[in-house]
């Protein structure tokens, strides 16, 4: 029996409102609060980026598992925004957490499925027999044009899982994995922020392979939608994964306790990662969840888990998903967040 000993998130307290972004850009904030279902999104403060951030979700997630660090075999963080182009990201997680000097690191990237990912290749070491824990972590900070869509959506946030064969809260059932090329959002090298490919990135890109993802590990399980109590898909918005549930054949029960977007934002490589660990958060002994995960360029991770009758012990061990959310954010005017994110610096440096 193979999957998570231990899981965390952290996101960040600071938050913009769609409200304070439109009246900047004349835009049209009602479109996207009842659109795209989007309220407000988180913002890193000026000294966090995604190292801290994968940090404080590893030290949630070693709360729950209540191992040595040193137990760690390696470490994975999937992000889009990496803060050095050559120095990983891994190696400066471990350290803050105790897992080196033995300890394989990683960076990864795929667009917004680079945090499942890592939950993939940690999952697939402890399987083989390789490593008696290995960690995957998907983090993010907020990238968006001033005055682009993204702008509106891009959000901080992480999640951390790890993986192991003792004492385990939730198996992992079944993977699967579904690509094709499809180019429908980039960031070529020397770009301070990614482009996108406006509505190709829906149905050609998005729903395409969050489907296929989703129907492919149905048949590969031989389960059904309605053997299930919960579900999470990748969310760039409330509209995509609601929808996406919808025509799949899930309830809007199963889907809502891992839709965090409306005030979270999209957190890109932890957008699904995060609606699991807040569904983990309230799920019980024998809940099976359905997660899939999708990656600009293009792909899907699809996973099922089901939780075990350790989950409940280990859930308040360390801060849940949705208190993150819920206490205490402090919300910012656009001046202050364009400092916050340097917005102002790198158009000058442009």
């Amino acid at each position: 029996m193979a999957g998570i000993v231990g899981y965390g998130a952290y996101i960040p307290r600071y938050r913009i409102r769609v409200e304070e972004i439109a009246k900047v850009w004349g835009a049209d904030a009602p479109s996207y609060k009842k659109g795209l279902m989007l309220r407000e999104k988180s913002v890193p403060a000026p000294d966090q980026d995604t190292i801290t951030i994968a940090v404080e979700a590893a030290k949630n997630a070693l709360k729950r598992a209540a191992i040595p660090p040193a137990k760690i075999g390696a470490v994975y963080v999937g992000s889009e925004s990496h803060p050095y182009a050559v120095k990983p990201t891994g190696t400066a997680v471990a350290e803050a957490i105790g897992a080196i000097p033995d300890c394989h690191c990683a960076d990864l990237e795929f667009a917004c499925k680079a945090g499942s990912e890592s939950m993939f290749i940690a999952f697939s070491h402890v399987k083989s027999g390789e490593m008696e824990y290995a960690m995957g972590i998907g983090a993010d900070t907020s990238q968006g044009a001033p005055g682009d869509a993204l702008e509106y959506s891009a959000s901080a946030g992480g999640a951390a899982f790890i993986m192991g064969t003792k004492d385990v809260v939730a198996t992992l059932d079944v993977q699967y994995s579904f690509m094709t090329d499809t180019p429908d959002f980039w960031r070529r090298e020397y770009m301070h922020y990614p482009r996108h490919g406006g509505r190709f990135t829906g149905d050609l890109a998005y729903f395409k392979h969050v489907r296929g993802g989703v129907e492919g590990i149905l048949k590969k399980s031989k389960m059904k939608p309605k053997d299930f109590r919960y579900c999470v898909f990748h969310q760039p918005n409330g509209k995509f994964p609601t929808r996406m549930g919808k025509e799949l054949g899930f309830t809007e029960e199963q889907y809502r306790a891992g839709l965090l977007v409306p005030t979270l934002g999209n957190t890109y490589s932890g957008a699904s990662p995060i609606g699991l660990s807040a569904i983990l958060d309230e799920a019980k002994p024998g809940d099976r969840i359905l997660m899939c995960s999708f990656g600009s360029g293009a792909g899907s991770d699809a996973f099922i888990f089901t939780a075990t009758a350790r989950l409940p012990k280990i859930q308040g061990r360390a801060r849940k998903t949705r208190d993150y959310l819920d206490t205490n954010p402090v919300y910012l005017e656009y001046g202050a967040y364009t400092k916050f994110r340097r917005k102002i610096l790198k158009n000058v440096e442009d």
